[in-house]
């Protein structure tokens, strides 16, 4: 079985198959160099194994495919978990109890192990065994509810805040922490990773804002939130649009200069000022494609930046500089984050597909003493 390189090869993960932020959490990993194997479920266990996301979310690991129902293939899996230093997986509260690999078999197993454990309301709580996605996790924390125009519901800003930003990304935090302390200590645990939590940490500026008393719960009316003129995005003649971001003052100059308004026309922090700006700068920007305005603003401070689709990214120009985007077997797909100045983690295609429980077994040896 090929292995990683990275700044996490050699740390052994198993992943049981999840829809939502597990298969993120574990590319990520895997990504990094971590050796991720996924138990993926096999066909003839009830539900075909899908390949959710495509090539991109499953991408740099391998899976095997088991009938966790099954008392053989149950005990595989066990047997790989014997290996490992961490698993993750997202099912609802109690579901491994019930298939026989909860926490209290797999850490007696291997005391070493980091079992972390995804959900939208947390292993605990009323709701915790209440289906959910993420904008129900999204509208529990208050951030829903600060995000949109006022005049309307608030939109659901994809899956990126409560699956990704609170679930996934801090699943793979609270598992590599553990995984550290557990190097340090010789003992594994449990980490109880909530969507809810991870996206209310992601929240904590605003609540820092509301203690201030620089925030009002209410859309429209705050930071950041679209209500200013100057932090927003426009509309082109050409159906496409720029995204503003000219919060401080320096920033905002450099925008009226390259809309031709005069500087001293409007004060940037006068509230009562700001419908007559944001209607100024919307006609403005109507006048003219998005690209002509790209060209207007690159290479100064304005903050004025294209708003691209997703089929447009990788060939924007600063994008394909750093390469933030690769092309693997014909698909387009995001490379690997954050960079290491150790050298690159990259997407490769010969750890992606389906192999034996033997094959992978053997390739992580016996279970440490």
């Amino acid at each position: 079985m090929t292995t990683g390189t990275g700044p996490l090869a050699g740390l052994r993960v198993v992943e049981l198959d999840a829809i939502g932020p597990v298969p993120l959490a574990a590319m990520v990993l895997a990504d990094l160099g971590a050796e991720v194997v996924r138990i993926a479920r096999a066909p003839h266990a009830g539900q075909a194994w899908v390949d959710t996301g495509g090539t991109v979310l499953n991408r740099n690991r391998r899976h095997v495919e088991l009938d966790l129902k099954d008392p053989a293939d149950r005990e595989a899996a066990l047997a790989l978990i014997d290996r490992a230093e961490a698993l993750i997986e997202g099912f609802r509260p109690g579901v491994t109890e019930r298939l026989g690999l909860g926490p209290d078999v797999c850490l007696g197993r291997n005391p070493r192990l980091v079992y972390a454990r995804m959900t939208g309301w947390g292993q605990t709580g009323p709701r915790a065994s209440e289906a959910g996605h993420d904008l129900n996790y999204l509208g529990l924390t208050g951030a829903l509810n600060a995000i949109g125009p006022a005049d309307r519901p608030p939109p659901p800003p994809l899956n990126l805040v409560g699956d990704y930003g609170g679930g996934a990304m801090f699943a793979v935090t609270g598992l590599l922490a553990a995984v550290i302390q557990a190097r340090a200590t010789g003992r594994g645990q449990v980490v109880d990773v909530a969507m809810t939590d991870g996206a209310a940490v992601l929240s904590s500026l605003f609540f820092g804002l509301a203690a201030s008393g620089l925030w009002q719960d209410r859309r429209g009316g705050n930071l950041l939130d679209g209500s200013m003129p100057f932090y927003r995005c426009y509309g082109c003649s050409d159906g496409r649009f720029v995204a503003v971001g000219a919060l401080e003052p320096a920033f905002f100059a450099q925008l009226l200069a390259g809309l031709g308004l005069d500087p001293a026309r409007f004060r940037q922090m006068d509230p009562a000022g700001w419908p007559e700006m944001a209607a100024t700068f919307a006609a403005i920007f109507a006048e003219r494609p998005r690209d002509a305005w790209v060209q207007t603003f690159t290479g100064t401070d304005a903050c004025v930046t294209p708003v691209l689709a997703f089929g447009e990214a990788a060939g924007e120009a600063h994008n394909a500089a750093r390469a933030t985007f690769v092309t693997v077997d014909g698909v387009v797909q995001p490379a690997p984050a954050p960079r290491f100045s150790s050298g690159p983690c990259a997407v490769d295609p010969a750890r992606r597909g389906q192999i034996t429980m033997a094959e992978a077994l053997a390739a992580w040896g016996d279970p440490p003493a």
